[in-house]
């Protein structure tokens, strides 16, 4: 293998670049006392880690995918590599070998280290539970699992996904480790998953391609995100026919300067043959080592290196952590949205028993032929001498076994509201479920139970209108603020009084209802209320009725809530909190400022002491 640029010396003074890009920054480190630089911004990642934990985006809206993956792949780099990074600046260098498939990275570790420690083969994919191999010196820090705590870590190999499988090997030095990742492509959903979140847990990116596939997409993608995130990358060119050698690395050397990764270390290694141990020719592979040894032998260089990526890691949390929080931003608007929508529907309803109630429609039909019946047969008047009235009533419904009048027209009011409550419901339901079809949250939480009213409506609407009913009589019974007409009363039959409010409460007047219904009803009818009006009062039976309607329109607004509610339902148990969005933005912000604050060996800038 020979490097396709020079590959300076981790103490020449722009190793650190050589490494990787450029830092865009500074950033905290080792631990220290409480309040000092590096341990603020441990904080404040903390925070930012249960902010990105409590945000969920369960709405189906578009992006809401790429948000919850966002979120997962953010808490994957916080709790897998920066803060435990934070907490040890000193510990050993990761190195992730990742790359396509079949790109020879497992032949590639064996070789930098000189031992078969990582699975090779012609089976595709090869490595499925990633593979770290480290000095004798450095097990301990990777046995305790600060580095990838999801990963459970074992000393045999395996193919489980979530495991880590812990490699010593004695030729690779103290201070660096290496982690062979599966296939960036592999055809297994958890594998790339797997690459991804350990390439996001690199001090430095190893990327291994071939002269065939250097310029396939995807490498490219991750190649780009590696870029924004500051990690440090080194890439390797396998298998490159002699002959094609000088044209296949200008092209990569191109394609690296237009992704602005022209400084990235550059290996190329020739197509040849393994040894009897399946490892590559020592003369192949002699610059890399050699520049790996140079880099685990100085310190100075490593904590460079980790810096750089740990504060480009921690820099690009801005822009990410603000798509999280428009996202959250869009599923708030997008709850509200549709409980809205809810909310309208159901104010539809309620205007439409409001307007029948003001313009008489609930006068036609039955209830006006029932209260001509019992103003017209005089049994209005009858009634009002309560107890010869109501005995009368007895006898007479028990001598022709038909309702005495009173009761029909009582028991036609409760038909016709009642009708007029379950179809007001139905169009809501109905109106509601298609404004929430046409929405693409909505449509998902939509059920076949919603798009109609609930299964007992109809009883609760007919003990709705009874229970007003009931309350009219009461009202009529209690009134209070004119002793004058509870004494007037008192002696006359609360019942037909009761009724001649309802009867009002269905007018546009405040009593006898106008127009059509006058001239149906006849002279008797006027002459009715003009008795009423007489014996009660005009203002008092107005008020009455106003007070009814109140009431009636009271408990149809409850009706309606209950309908309405489970809609709502769907929505607050869908979890979306309008507060997310501002959560997470606080919380990177606290980040960015911890970030300011801390230099580059993790204490405090002379601008931020001096702000103190």
């Amino acid at each position: 293998m020979t490097p396709a640029r020079p590959a300076p010396a981790p103490d020449a003074p722009d190793a650190a670049a050589e490494a990787g890009p450029a830092p865009q920054g500074r950033t905290g480190a080792a631990d220290g006392p409480d309040g000092d630089a590096g341990t603020d911004l441990r904080w404040a990642l903390t925070r930012l880690r249960a902010a990105i934990d409590v945000t969920a985006y369960p709405l189906n809206l578009p992006g809401a995918d790429d948000a919850r993956q966002l979120g997962s792949s953010l808490r994957a780099q916080l709790a897998d590599y920066l803060l435990p990074r934070l907490a040890r600046l000193d510990a050993p260098l990761l190195v992730v070998v990742g790359g396509s498939t079949g790109a020879g990275k497992s032949t590639l570790v064996n070789s930098l280290v000189q031992a078969r420690v990582s699975t090779v083969g012609v089976l595709r994919p090869t490595t499925r539970s990633p593979v770290l191999v480290c000095s004798p010196l450095d097990s301990a820090w990777f046995r305790q699992g600060d580095l990838l705590p999801g990963l459970t870590r074992t000393t045999t190999p395996g193919d489980q996904p979530d495991t880590l499988h812990l490699v010593t090997a004695p030729a690779l030095p103290a201070g660096l480790a290496f982690l062979d990742a599966p296939d960036i492509d592999s055809v297994v959903d958890a594998n790339r998953a797997l690459a991804a979140q350990l390439l996001a847990a690199a001090d430095l990116w190893l990327f291994v391609t071939t002269a065939a596939r250097y310029a396939d997409a995807v490498p490219w993608e991750l190649l780009r995100t590696a870029r924004l995130r500051g990690t440090a990358i080194a890439l390797v060119l396998d298998r490159v026919p002699p002959a094609a050698a000088d044209e296949v690395t200008a092209h990569l050397a191109e394609m690296l300067a237009a992704h602005q990764l022209g400084a990235a270390p550059l290996f190329v290694l020739p197509e040849t043959v393994v040894d009897g141990q399946g490892l590559l020719p020592g003369r192949h592979t002699e610059p890399l080592r050699s520049w790996f040894g140079r880099l685990a032998a100085d310190s100075e260089a490593r904590a460079a290196v980790i810096r750089q990526t740990l504060d480009g890691a921690v820099a690009a949390l801005g822009p990410a952590v603000e798509s999280l929080a428009t996202a959250a931003d869009q599923q708030a608007t997008a709850a509200q949205a549709l409980d809205e929508r809810v909310r309208s529907g159901y104010r539809g309803a309620r205007r439409t028993v409001e307007e029948a109630l003001r313009d008489g429609r609930l006068l036609r039909g039955e209830v006006l032929a029932r209260w001509q019946e019992f103003v017209g047969t005089g049994e209005l008047f009858r009634t009002l001498e309560a107890r010869v009235g109501q005995l009368r009533d007895r006898l007479v419904a028990a001598m022709t076994g038909r309702p005495a009048p009173n009761a029909q027209l009582r028991t036609a009011i409760e038909s016709q509201l009642v009708t007029l409550l379950r179809e007001a419901a139905a169009t809501a339901a109905e109106q509601t479920a298609a404004a929430w079809q046409t929405h693409p949250a909505g449509a998902a939480l939509l059920t076949d139970e919603l798009s109609r009213p609930t299964e007992d409506l109809p009883e609760r609407a007919e003990r709705l209108v009874r229970d007003w009913q009931r309350s009219v009589l009461e009202l009529v019974r209690t009134q209070g603020g004119d002793k004058r007409f509870v004494a007037r009363s008192a002696a006359y039959a609360v019942n037909a009084t009761g009724l001649a409010v309802m009867v009002a409460v269905f007018a546009s007047t405040a009593f006898i209802p106008t127009g059509l219904e006058v001239a149906a009803a006849g002279g008797t009818t006027v002459a009715a209320q003009k008795v009423l009006e007489a014996i009660f009062g005009d203002q008092a039976i107005r008020a009455l009725a106003t007070r009814a309607r109140s009431d009636l329109l009271g408990m149809v607004d409850r009706l309606f809530d209950e309908e309405a509610a489970r809609y709502l339902a769907r929505t607050a148990a869908a979890g979306v909190d309008a507060g997310h969005g501002d959560q997470l933005r606080e919380a990177a912000r606290l980040v960015d400022a911890a970030r300011a604050d801390a230099g580059p060996d993790g204490t405090e800038t002379a601008g931020a002491e001096a702000a103190r």
